[in-house]
């Protein structure tokens, strides 16, 4: 092979390799300032089968079924009921919608995509959402002294 076709074949593979990385890379966990501000928000901080927006949420953090089926995490959707499982559904579906966020740690679109699905930080119906979850994060770490 000439140098021209080495070349390419190289430059294939890097991007085949690239490809591969990207969609294999392990996913990006919702920082917890924002589930535990998600949680106060949706429930006051309650735990258990706790259904809200007239029946159609379920859980502590207030999981729709739709947002469940999307986030592609295995289970039943009753098991939105349990805390830790919640927190597995919210990580799914961020990581399905919103990777470029977690990446920028923008709990800003984040909370607004969790309120209003994958275009929601795009949405003025969620900016009051987001005003809520920016009180409870700003406590959280004033909490900590951070």
């Amino acid at each position: 092979m000439n140098t021209t076709k080495w070349f390419k074949l190289g430059l294939l593979l890097v991007l085949m390799l690239i490809i591969a990385a990207s969609i294999f890379a392990a996913p990006i966990a919702v920082p917890d300032t924002l589930i535990q501000a998600i949680h106060k928000v949706e429930t006051g901080g309650k735990f258990g089968p706790i259904l809200g927006d007239k029946g159609k949420a379920l859980g502590p953090l207030q999981i729709h079924r739709e947002y469940w089926r999307d986030s592609g995490v295995a289970g039943q959707y009753e098991q939105c009921a349990d805390y830790d499982y919640s927190v597995r559904v919210v990580n799914g579906y961020m990581n399905k919608y919103a990777l470029r966020y977690l990446r920028r740690h923008d709990l800003e679109s984040l909370a607004r995509i969790h309120n209003g699905g994958p275009s929601g930080n795009t949405r003025d119906s969620t900016l009051k959402y987001w005003q809520k979850i920016s009180l409870c994060v700003r406590d959280t770490r004033a909490d900590r002294g951070s």
